[in-house]
């Protein structure tokens, strides 16, 4: 199981390696179980190990007027009885014949049958249900055809054999004596009922439910529960051993093999604090509503067959969703080891065919398992309904299976009994492709076929289905399209055709059987398409690393990281490729008013690139980008395309700060400059007087809008402590000087900046 999931991943890995670099010709290969599930058998078995084989022979034997059969039994004489609800009834069938109701009971359902050696039926029915016995009371009148005997049905009685007064009743089972347990719910007993009709309490779990019996070759019953999913052995003195605690929590199937190993389908999850109060989560068909006599036996086929509701679950809280089913086997030293799981089917029902394969019937999908080995199966039948719900040995060989939604019957026989077909599921190659050779792998007589479409649905005007001769040169000649499919023919090895030998499929005289099929194919080359290019000034992209796992010779195309910088600018692009070619582009630029195109950078890989704004004197520029998918094409079958960018404009100059003049009036300096830029228009102007805090002036006009703006203001002189001494100025009769310094810084509108500052003098006389 490792290596096959290891081999799986590997494969994916390589599959993305080969989507990202995407070159010439290309395959779409199909030869893993999950490739082959998304395909449509009719009569082809899908095995684990990813081969298609012939099916066993599956016919449908009897539709019941029911939405579910829950059980079957065959009589003496090789008839089949059916218990179904949805409506509760249950059906006998002659061979070749049609079913016929024998018994209408009240209860919602009938959910077991037993059949004796006396050919005496026994019926449970539930909720609140009884177990019926079921027989002829009158013998049936000579006939000469199969139609003549089916109008005129000999009476059947039915009584009340036992009454549990339980909630449920969940299984039947008759020993070699002729005395018959029936499991029920929602105590978790088993009662035992001899041919005299003497009943008992045999065995009382602790559990809910007792869902399911089966006898072992030591005469010992088994015995599944819901709740906490408990495997019992139970002596014929009623003594009661846990075999087993299954993961799950509810026992749906049991089976014992010739060699007395113990096989358990188990479902649903485990919950902590309160298990013991879940419903089982089988499945009932809501019934129409009874006739007024319940019980009354019926001679003749119902002639309205009800239309019963959807589903519904004894328990809805608890239906099973989610965790699918497991199946263990418990060896005959009494260890457990699982054997199969899935988290998409519930299984309902477990047998061993002819060959002494398990079977698992399940649902919601009406699918067949045979599971000959530990993760070893084969998806091999798909039934014309949504679960498979019982099976029952069938006289001379093979098994009925019963289903429900809808309530059919079917004969599961040993081996094929004619071709089989499996078609794939459609192959998007996302453009127009030119189909190549086939490579097969299988043995046996196996015919394939291919066809092609330029939409998805192959029933929307697809081509013919075009035989490929695997003989020669496996050409694919279906016609070039964007979708394709293939279809592989599977004849029994007795019903080979002599055109059909070759070395390429080993030996004629072999099963059929198809491994891997994989098609060639070369897409038409189309141009690189953009979505968008992006230009930014003051940005810098940075590449972000590569994650620590990844191949060298994968492309990274994660987005870059964006890092500000005003002397930088960044250009990022989005574009993609129909073919998936691996691109390089090539970055240009173009000032305004000029003609030509000037190369930045070439041969890139990645979908950025950033350079150095000074690069490009000031002015307004626009930048082209161009892809191509030469690394992937040869030359002359390489394309490019190319793409503009909006205009974007480059400004690294400062303004310029001239007629910087200052002078003291009073306590206040009045300031006059001005401020032009070769490029832009001035964006502010702060000033700053001995070193405080920065302030914000408006130009004349105060519109700050133009390449040159003219500013006239007045600024008050901070308070400051004086730096002279004006008693001694007025004593000496001196004069002080005191400087203050005036800042301006000016910015354009591409935040460029500039400073200039003036000294002045202020003169200090002495007071008189």
């Amino acid at each position: 199981m490792f290596l096959r999931k290891l081999f799986t991943l590997t494969t994916l890995f390589l599959a993305i390696s080969l989507f990202a670099f995407a070159e010439g010709t290309r395959t779409w290969e199909q030869s893993k179980y999950e490739d082959f599930q998304k395909g449509t058998t009719h009569g082809v078995a899908i095995s684990s190990d990813g081969t298609l084989e012939l099916a066993p022979a599956f016919k449908l034997v009897a539709t019941t007027p029911a939405s579910a059969v829950w059980a079957t039994a065959v009589g003496p004489q090789g008839e089949i009885y059916a218990a179904t609800g949805g409506p509760a009834r249950v059906y006998r069938i002659l061979p070749g014949g049609q079913p016929v109701a024998i018994f209408q009971p009240q209860e919602l359902q009938v959910q077991a049958l037993a059949v004796d050696k006396n050919g005496v039926l026994y019926a449970a029915t539930n909720p609140d249900g009884k177990v019926y016995r079921i027989e002829h009371v009158a013998a049936k009148t000579a006939v000469k055809d199969d139609k003549a005997k089916s109008q005129s049905e000999a009476e059947w009685k039915s009584s009340v054999y036992f009454d549990p007064g339980t909630k449920y009743i969940w299984d039947l089972a008759l020993d070699d004596s002729g005395n018959l347990y029936v499991a029920t719910g929602d105590h978790g007993e088993i009662f035992k009922v001899t041919s005299k009709e003497e009943h008992s309490l045999f065995f009382k779990s602790d559990e809910p439910h007792i869902r399911v019996l089966a006898f072992d070759a030591q005469g010992n019953l088994i015995a599944g529960s819901d709740g906490s999913g408990l495997i019992y052995r139970i002596t014929p003195k009623g003594e009661g051993f846990v075999l087993y605690s299954a993961p799950k929590r509810e026992i749906t199937s049991l089976a014992v093999d010739k060699a007395g190993n113990i096989f358990l389908a188990a479902a649903g999850e485990k919950r902590s604090g309160g298990a013991a109060a879940l419903g089982p989560t089988v499945v009932i068909a809501q019934p129409t509503p009874p006739p007024a006599a319940a019980a009354t036996p019926a001679g003749a086929p119902q002639a309205v067959a009800p239309a019963p509701e959807p589903p519904v679950s004894l328990n809805p809280s608890n239906s099973v969703g989610p965790g699918g089913s497991e199946i263990y086997r418990i060896s005959t030293d009494g260890s457990p080891e699982l054997w199969w799981s899935s988290h998409d089917d519930l299984v309902y029902t477990l047998a061993f065919d002819q060959k002494g394969r398990l079977l698992a019937g399940a649902g919601n999908k009406g699918k067949i398992f045979a599971i000959p080995g530990r993760d070893d199966y084969t998806d091999l039948i798909k039934a014309e309904a949504n679960q498979v719900t019982a099976f029952t040995k069938a006289p001379g060989g093979g098994l009925f299976a019963s289903t429900s939604n809808l309530g059919k019957i079917f004969l599961l026989g040993a081996a094929p009994d004619g071709d089989g077909s499996y078609e794939s599921d459609v192959f998007d190659a996302h453009i127009f492709s030119k189909w190549g050779r086939a490579e097969f792998r299988g043995s046996g007589n196996v015919e394939l076929f291919a066809r092609s479409g330029n939409v998805d649905n192959p029933d929307r005007n697809w081509s013919a289905w075009k035989k490929i001769d695997l003989a020669k040169d496996a050409a694919v000649t279906a016609p070039p399209a964007r979708f394709v499919q293939w279809k592989a023919v599977l004849h029994p090895a007795a019903l080979h055709s002599a055109a059909l030998h070759s070395a390429a499929l080993h030996s004629d005289d072999a099963a059929p059987r198809v491994e891997s099929v994989t098609l060639n194919y070369l897409p038409k080359n189309v141009a690189p398409e953009f979505d968008d290019i992006m230009v930014t000034p003051g940005v810098r992209y940075q590449a972000l690393p590569r994650p620590p796992n990844a191949d060298a010779s994968q492309h990274f195309d994660a987005p870059p990281a964006p890092i500000h910088d005003r002397q930088s600018v960044g250009v990022k692009w989005l574009v993609h490729d129909d073919n998936d070619d691996q691109l390089t582009y090539s970055v240009y630029y173009r000032g305004d008013g000029q003609t030509r195109w000037l190369l930045l950078k070439g041969n890139l890989s990645d979908k950025f690139y950033s350079f150095d704004a000074s690069l490009l004197p000031d002015g307004g520029y626009t930048v082209k980008v161009i892809a191509s998918d030469a690394p992937s094409h040869s030359p002359q079958e390489a394309l490019s395309a190319e793409k503009e960018s909006s205009r974007f404009e480059v400004d690294t100059t400062p303004p310029k700060i001239s007629d910087f003049k200052a002078v003291v009036h009073g306590k206040n300096i009045h300031v006059q400059f001005r401020v032009t830029d070769a490029f832009s228009p001035i964006k502010r102007v702060e000033y700053s007087i001995d070193a405080n805090d920065w302030h914000f002036v408006e130009p004349v006009g105060q519109l700050s809008d133009a390449k040159s703006e003219n500013y006239d203001f007045d600024a008050e002189i901070p308070e400051e402590r004086p730096t002279y001494d004006a008693e001694k100025l007025a004593t000496t009769g001196e004069t002080a000087t005191e400087e203050h310094v005036v800042v301006v810084r000016a910015y354009d509108r591409f935040d460029n900046m500039t400073l200039s500052k003036v000294v002045i003098d202020v003169i200090h006389a002495p007071v008189n």
